[in-house]
C-alpha cells in the first residue's frame, strides 16, 4: 500500500551506536509501549554495540522489571542477567524511588543533624512522598546523579530514561523553573522572614501585621501545619540554591548533542496527538528530538488484495453460509477461504485507517525520522521478547 507522506527513516542503531549520545529519554502517552521501547533500546545498547547502559523508569507499573527478569526494581541500579553483551557492554535498571532520593540529596548537601531535622519533620514527609511536582524534580535529580559521574571514572556510557504517561512526561523540563519561581516567591519569603529576623513565628509575624493573606492561610491550613511549613523552610533554606543550580545544569545537558529524545506512539488518534504535543513542546524547548518510535503498526500480507476485492471474493465463496454455486453447501474449504478473505478486509481498513492518523503527525512535523514497530501477536515479558523488538526498531 503506497504512503502518503514518506518521512526520514529513524535509524536507531546510529543513535545506540554513537558514543557522543549517552542520554535517550523515551516520552509519550500513557499505553503506547514506553516502557518496552527504553528496555529494548537498553538491551540492544549493551548487546549489539558494548555499552555500559542504565534504564531508569520514572513510572510507577512494574513491567519493566518482569520484561528484564527482575523480581523488582529500586532507586539502586540492579544488573540483567542473561544479557549477550558485546565487549564491555552491561545492562542495569532501576525504577525512581522519589522519597529515598529526596533523602539522598538532603543528606549528600547538607550536615547529619540538619538532615535529621529535616527528616523528622511532618510537612517534609508529606512533601517527599506525595506533593504534585515532587516526583519529576526527583527525576532531575536522579538523572544529575547519573550523568554526573564521568564515562572515564566509571560512569554510564548510556542512560535510557522512561518518562511516566502523558504529559506529565515533560514536566521535569519545567522543574528547574518551577523551582525558581517557589524560591523568589512572596510567600517562601515571608515565610523565611521569621527564621532570619530572631525567631520570631510565622503566625505572630503574620498576626501582628493583620495580614489578610495571612489570617486566611491560618484558616485554611491550619496553624500546626504552616509552623511546619515555617521549620521546614528555615531547615532547608541554605539548600534551595543547590537545588535549583543542579536542576538547570541537568536541564541544560538535555539540550546538549549527548540527548536524544524520543517520542513513542502507536497510531491511535489520542496517542498521535500526544505525540504531536512532545514534538511542538521538544522543539519549543530545543530539545534534540531524535525521531518518532511509531508502535504496534499492522502489515498486509497480501498489500496488492483491496478490501473491496476481498470482500467480493468472500460473497462470491458465500460467506454468509447456505448453498454454493453448485445448490449444495459450500465445502470446509471454501468457508475457511472466505473467512480468511473478510478477516483480510477488515486488516486492509485498519492499515489505512493507522495510516491516516500516522499522517497526522507527518503533515506537522515533516522532518522528524520515523521508525514503525510491526504490532506483536503476544506482550513483550522477557528478554528474547525485547530482542525482537530491538530488531524491529533497528530495521
Amino acid at each position: 500500500m503506497p504512503r502518503n507522506l514518506t518521512p526520514p527513516k529513524l535509524d536507531l542503531d546510529a543513535i545506540l551506536a554513537d558514543r557522543g549520545i549517552r542520554i535517550v529519554v523515551c516520552c509519550g502517552a500513557g499505553g503506547v509501549g514506553k516502557t518496552t521501547t527504553a528496555a529494548a533500546l537498553a538491551l540492544r545498547a549493551a548487546e549489539r554495540h558494548g555499552r555500559r547502559t542504565v534504564v531508569l523508569t520514572i513510572d510507577p507499573a512494574r513491567r519493566l522489571a518482569q520484561s528484564l527478569g527482575l523480581t523488582e526494581l529500586d532507586n539502586t541500579p540492579r544488573p540483567v542477567t542473561g544479557v549477550k553483551a558485546e565487549g564491555d557492554g552491561q545492562l542495569h535498571a532501576m525504577m525512581l524511588d522519589m522519597k529515598r532520593t529526596f533523602d539522598e540529596v538532603v543528606l549528600t548537601h547538607t550536615r547529619p543533624e540538619k538532615a535529621q531535622e529535616i527528616f523528622a519533620n511532618p510537612f517534609y514527609q508529606a512533601m517527599s512522598s506525595t506533593f504534585a511536582g515532587t516526583q519529576e524534580y526527583m527525576a532531575m535529580e536522579k538523572l544529575s546523579q547519573l550523568s554526573a559521574v564521568d564515562v572515564a571514572d566509571g560512569g554510564w556510557d548510556l542512560i535510557v530514561v522512561d518518562t511516566p504517561p502523558s504529559r506529565s512526561a515533560l514536566d521535569f523540563l519545567d522543574a528547574p523553573r518551577r523551582l525558581s519561581k517557589f524560591l523568589d516567591s512572596r510567600m517562601l519569603r515571608m515565610l523565611l522572614a521569621p527564621a532570619r529576623s530572631g525567631g520570631l513565628s510565622v503566625l505572630r509575624m503574620m498576626g501582628a501585621s493583620l495580614n489578610v493573606f495571612g489570617r486566611a492561610m491560618r484558616k485554611i491550613l491550619g496553624g500546626q501545619l504552616l509552623s511546619d511549613v515555617s521549620t521546614f523552610v528555615a531547615s532547608f533554606d541554605s539548600m534551595f540554591g543547590g537545588f535549583a543550580e543542579r536542576a538547570e545544569r541537568t536541564y541544560r545537558v538535555l539540550q546538549a548533542r549527548q540527548t536524544a529524545f524520543l517520542v513513542v506512539a502507536t497510531p491511535e488518534q489520542d496517542a498521535i496527538r500526544e505525540a504531536g504535543y512532545f514534538a511542538g513542546r521538544l522543539s519549543e524547548e530545543r530539545m534534540p528530538l531524535a525521531g518518532l518510535v511509531l508502535n504496534r503498526v499492522h502489515g498486509l500480507a497480501v498489500p496488492d488484495l483491496s478490501a473491496e476485492r476481498s470482500a467480493g471474493g468472500a460473497e462470491a465463496l458465500g460467506a454468509g453460509g447456505g448453498a454454493g454455486a453448485g445448490g449444495g453447501k459450500r465445502s470446509a474449504g471454501a468457508s475457511l477461504a472466505a473467512e480468511v478473505l473478510l478477516l483480510h478486509a477488515d486488516l486492509v481498513r485498519q492499515v489505512a485507517r493507522e495510516q491516516r492518523i500516522a499522517d497526522q503527525f507527518r503533515r506537522s512535523h515533516p522532518a522528524v525520522p520515523v521508525a514503525e514497530v510491526p504490532a506483536q501477536p503476544e506482550d513483550v515479558h522477557d528478554l528474547e521478547g525485547l530482542r525482537g523488538i530491538g530488531t524491529s526498531l533497528a530495521a
